[in-house]
This record gives structure tokens, C-alpha cells and sequence, in this order.
């Protein structure tokens, strides 16, 4: 579901939000700092396929005359049964019930 937010989510999928927050310190210093990026835990309750369409899980995001770069973002699954699988910036995953979903976008550049 693209731009869609995330109670609506939680109404038309059987997922519920974890936890949403600020990624702080993951803005690149300069004169005048960037932005920080968020982290979402999203716990699938019932099998599912999810979808990642994301940027900078490799290359941070530059910082501008003179300005450190931002963190990069990470995805990953943390399993039902205790396993943790990194997920690319592009990739379609299968859930099942009590797996969660962990997404960390990256910081802007200072």
C-alpha cells in the first residue's frame, strides 16, 4: 500500500505497528545538521507477503559543502522462531503470523 499511513494499514492488513520513532543521530553533521531517519517495527499477525521498495542501504545520503553524510537505512525480518534475516533495498518477503518487520531509514546528509 503506497503513502498510505500506518493505522490505515493496520485496518485493511492484519499487521500491527510495534513501534515508531525517531532514528536519532543517524543526520550527517554540518553547518547545518540532516535530518534524522525513522525505525517501524511491523508484526505480521497472519501470512502475508510484504514488499520493500527503499534507497541508501548502501551509499549514505551526501552531506552538502562540506557536510558529513547521513547513516544509511537498514531492512530486516526478525522471525517468529528467533532468526533475523537481512532484507535488500529492493526485495518481496513471505511473513507469517508473529514475524516483525523492522525498517530503519537512513539519515539525510549534514
Amino acid at each position: 500500500m503506497k503513502d498510505a499511513t500506518d493505522p490505515e494499514r493496520e485496518q485493511r492488513f492484519p499487521v500491527l505497528l510495534e513501534k515508531f520513532a525517531i532514528r536519532k543521530g543517524s543526520g550527517g553533521t554540518g553547518r547545518f545538521r540532516g535530518g534524522d531517519g525513522v525505525i517501524r517495527r511491523i508484526r505480521f499477525l497472519e501470512p502475508l507477503s510484504a514488499g520493500i521498495l527503499s534507497n541508501h542501504r548502501k551509499v549514505p545520503p551526501f552531506g552538502m559543502a562540506g557536510g558529513e553524510p547521513g547513516r544509511v537505512g537498514r531492512n530486516w525480518v526478525e522471525r517468529a522462531d528467533g532468526r533475523c534475516e537481512e532484507l535488500a533495498s529492493t526485495e518481496e518477503v513471505s511473513m507469517e503470523a508473529g514475524d516483525v518487520l523492522v525498517i530503519e531509514t537512513p539519515g539525510g546528509g549534514g
